[in-house]
């Protein structure tokens, strides 16, 4: 066995996860890669919720789905993913966010630690048994550090009988190489 890069691992995770027909998040559009590659999984009955606060990813991600014509199994929301809870309302499968900045963009406009925080839990209440949140995490810039820890700290003091907490890197690479961070959901949380 070969072993994967980070988003290879990511989307490794995801595709054993999603089954057509699933509802799942992609938390920080982005560019639309993700959104795309989750809409390609949830299939004609699937739903993919997309989140991003900047309006250049949310047109980037329409235009991605609009080629590929998958458009309609896509609800892109010009929101950040800490709103979540107020727009999906089904039980989720999977879920996936890249944290830190959207390439091509003003490296000033990152995720942040609370919201980011507040989002996973949100996450965590929908999310069915068996069901997975991946988070590839960038924290080489400005703020990428402390959300990092934050991160970390938090998912660390999930309850293992409930979430499993999966931390995949590569250890000898420089220049703070992103990591997956992976939660899957064991039992309901009491």
């Amino acid at each position: 066995m070969k072993l994967q890069r980070v988003l290879q691992y990511a989307q490794q995770l995801l595709k054993e996860t999603i089954t057509e027909g699933d509802t799942v998040v992609d938390a920080t559009a982005g560019n639309g890669h993700d959104t795309l590659f989750l809409a390609q999984l949830v299939g004609d009955t699937g739903q993919v919720y997309a989140f991003d606060v900047q309006k250049s990813a949310v047109d980037a991600t329409l235009h991605r789905l609009l080629d590929a014509g998958l458009e309609h199994r896509a609800l892109i929301l010009h929101r950040g993913h800490e709103e979540l809870a107020n727009h999906v309302h089904k039980t989720v499968a999977a879920a996936i966010f890249n944290l830190g900045y959207l390439p091509g963009s003003d490296h000033d406009i990152i995720t942040k630690p609370n919201t980011t925080i507040q989002a996973i839990e949100a996450l965590l209440a929908l999310l069915k048994i068996g069901g997975i949140i991946v988070l590839v995490i960038y924290h080489g810039h400005s703020g990428g550090k402390e959300e990092r820890d934050a991160v970390i700290n938090y998912v660390s003091q999930l309850p293992q009988k409930y979430v499993h907490v999966l931390k995949y890197e590569f250890l000898n690479q420089q220049n703070d190489p992103p990591f997956v961070i992976a939660l899957e959901k064991m039992k309901e949380l009491s």
